[in-house]
């Protein structure tokens, strides 16, 4: 073995160790584990991670798959948000289809390759068969390429720049020219089946991952400054800023740094008017106007902020909260010319905000002017801070700043999502875990739906409960022996399951919430709550989509309405 093969072996070991309550087998933690690593620049949650796993068997050499539209990750309930036409039915945007291969071994063989060709050949065809492809291929499978098929189909007018990009990953050193041919073969074959698309194949083997290991967030900026900055009260600074230093602050190694952009805020909106505009101001190097005169800024938070020279500020964990669209087309603007002198400027703004509250009504203010998806300022709403401060001194850290705690050294297993507890809530006090399961992204979009689920009235003990039986529910099922598409199906008619037998009701409320004793929240418990969902559910014959209809869920309730009845839960 190479160092670097020992190397890998003793952080994906310890790594495992670390999250051992969250994965059965090593071999299962290496398929996060991989897919974590190279998607790291897409600042993904662990719940997004999870959700591009393919399961154990019938994969087609994909071990995860993910699709994303500007950099933004991509559900399967994505294309009935009513935002997805207002952001993405625009013209040039960009799609990318991730198909990886993980293999916790120490070469890299052409059998993974060959299996990813079929896999892409057989669906990566717009009208492929589902019924000739499912017994050959998993339901997950399938599902990811339908979702990409059928964006490909509602952008198509929209000359989107597609790019479909394979990794394979292993412990392996050298790559076989046997392996790189199959490789080359694959890319011309898919190539022809998406023409004008750009077709990448990466092999990433124990060098590169420690490499990838060792990287390390930067999470203190330099931003160069034009002149000297204007310090108000608090740390408060205004300046302004050569586009070209703008430019080198929000890049590296020619891409967009995606985490310092406020993700619960605004997605990029592609070529809308504004945006050309801005596109055109650019261009347009020679007008005597600057570009701060034609454009409102940037407003960046941090949690500190210096200027030790009067030339330029240091920035602490900087978050860009207002300003994508601006900082989108300077990225764009830069990364497809050559501009050899740049005198134009930009009006910035890094404020260091006194607390979170202050810090959400920053976000809110500064992002008032222009139309916003709703759902997307629904973190910044007091009830979500409560719920954070109440779930972190029970170890639980509620991830209202996405990955704020991922990137403080929280383990999985503590930290609760927004989605996550959304889907949780919905499951247990509207007793619809078939939208928990079949609408994860869409949930807090609909006011009357999110005004029941986030009253003021509620009590957050409930939500603390309903979050212990859900990271209980997923914990229990990490470590049984099933397929991922299986356990995703079933996880939020357990977790309302379990809440029923806890309250001894069918309708459990955030009043019966609040009352469940926490030592009642059992393996015991789960086991029996498994047990009664499972057996209906292959009873009914299994599969995506049925946990997503009323049937399956209606039969349970009738179910459990009998066992209440019969007073026969324990």
């Amino acid at each position: 073995m190479t160092n670097d093969q020992i190397l890998i072996d003793e952080i994906i070991n310890a790594e495992f160790n670390e999250n051992k309550g969250s994965f059965l087998k090593v071999d299962d933690f290496f398929e996060f584990y991989s897919a974590s690593q190279v998607l790291d620049e897409y600042d993904l949650t662990d719940d997004d991670i999870e959700s591009g796993l393919c399961g154990k068997s019938l994969d087609g050499g994909a071990d995860s798959i993910y699709l994303f539209i500007n950099g933004n990750l991509i559900h399967d309930d994505s294309l009935d948000d009513p935002e997805f036409a207002n952001v993405y039915k625009r013209n040039n945007v960009d799609i990318e289809f991730v198909i990886i291969q993980s293999k916790n071994k120490r070469s890299f063989s052409e059998d993974p390759i060959l299996k990813l060709s079929r896999l892409s050949n057989n669906l990566l065809q717009l009208n492929f068969d589902i019924n000739e492809y499912k017994n050959r291929y998993n339901e997950h499978v399938i599902s990811k390429f339908l979702l990409f098929n059928n964006v490909r189909l509602v952008l198509a007018t929209k000359n989107p720049n597609i790019k479909v990009e394979y990794f394979y990953i292993s412990k392996g050193e050298n790559v076989h020219e046997n392996v790189n041919r199959q490789i080359m073969d694959l890319k011309k074959d898919v190539a022809k089946l998406l023409r004008d698309s750009q077709i990448k194949f990466k092999t990433i083997g124990s060098s590169q991952l420690v490499d990838l290991y060792r990287r390390k967030p930067n999470d203190v900026f330099r931003l160069k400054l034009a002149e000297n900055p204007l310090s108000t009260k608090g740390k408060v600074f205004i300046a302004l800023v050569n586009l070209s230093e703008y430019f080198k602050f929000i890049s590296a190694d020619g891409e967009l740094i995606r985490h310092i952009f406020e993700a619960n805020v605004r997605d990029y909106q592609g070529s809308t008017n504004v945006n050309q505009n801005i596109q055109e101001t650019l261009e347009n190097r020679w007008l005597k106007e600057d570009f701060w005169w034609l454009n409102n800024g940037i407003t960046i938070l941090a949690s500190d902020v210096s200027a030790p020279g009067g030339n330029e500020l240091i920035i602490n964990n900087p978050e860009i909260v207002n300003g994508l669209q601006t900082s989108n087309e300077i990225f764009k603007y830069f990364k497809q010319n050559v501009i050899e002198k740049e005198e134009r400027h930009l009006l910035v703004r890094v404020i260091v905000p006194e607390d979170e509250e202050s810090r959400d009504k920053i976000i809110k203010a500064t992002n008032s002017q222009t139309t916003i998806p709703h759902a997307s300022l629904r973190a910044t709403d007091s009830i979500h801070r409560d719920i954070e401060d109440y779930f972190k001194p029970r170890g639980l850290y509620y991830d209202r700043r996405k990955n704020f705690y991922k990137n403080n050294g929280k383990k999985p297993a503590e930290i609760v999502s927004l989605a996550f507890l959304a889907q949780c809530v919905t499951a247990i006090t509207m007793q619809k875990p078939n939208f928990s399961r079949a609408r994860p992204s869409t949930l807090l979009l609909d006011d009357v739906h999110y005004n029941k689920l986030y009253s003021k009235e509620n009590s957050v003990d409930a939500y603390y409960h309903a979050a212990v039986i859900g990271k209980k529910v997923e914990e229990y099922l990490k470590h049984k022996e099933m397929e991922t598409a299986d356990r995703g199906n079933i996880k939020f008619h357990i977790i309302y399951v379990v809440s029923v037998l806890l309250v001894q009701h069918i309708n459990p409320n955030f009043s019966s919430l609040k009352k469940i004793n926490l030592k009642s929240i059992n393996d015991v418990i789960v086991k029996q709550a498994f047990d009664i969902v499972l057996e209906l559910y292959q009873q009914m014959g299994a599969g995506n989509k049925l946990s997503k209809g009323t049937p399956f869920i209606d039969k349970l309730i009738i179910k459990l309405n009998d066992f209440v009845k019969d007073n026969a839960i324990a």
